[in-house]
């Protein structure tokens, strides 16, 4: 199984609206770099969902329920299917992120705003560590 990162700006779709609808199509992303990380996912694998703008964090958990695919609406983009598996409480800000100097190399730390990403073990770990009682 591998993990990923994607960041939705909640006011346009926030976790909230995942855990409300179980499931949605991961669309919209443009960025070269992102659209290669949505094609590198595969179903079981798992996605952080994180909150930017406002407090920056990871809120929750979803699991890749679909192959990668073809945006109907973009050809240079991809889309996969996500299933909601559950809330981070409380959510793991950004600025934990960086204050724990274990990330300094990530996408996420390095590169603000790209939009999906892999997620590294040690990051896994790290966020296992966390919320003992969650299935990460």
């Amino acid at each position: 199984m591998n993990y990923f990162l994607a960041k939705t700006d909640p006011e346009t779709y926030s976790i909230d609206d995942l855990e409300r609808e179980k499931k949605t199509a991961w669309d919209g992303v443009t960025n070269a770099q992102a659209v290669r990380a949505i094609r590198e996912m595969r179903p079981g694998d798992r996605v952080f969902i994180y909150h930017s703008g406002g407090v920056s964090g990871v809120v929750g958990l979803a699991a890749v329920r679909s192959e990668p695919r073809d945006d109907p609406k973009n050809p240079k983009s991809a889309v996969v299917d996500l299933e909601y598996l559950g809330r981070l409480e409380p959510p793991t800000s950004l600025g934990e992120i960086k204050q724990s100097d274990k990330f300094d190399d990530w996408a996420l730390v390095r590169q603000g705003r790209l939009s999906t990403m892999a997620a590294p073990q040690k990051f896994v770990e790290w966020m296992r560590s966390r919320y003992p009682k969650t299935t990460i």
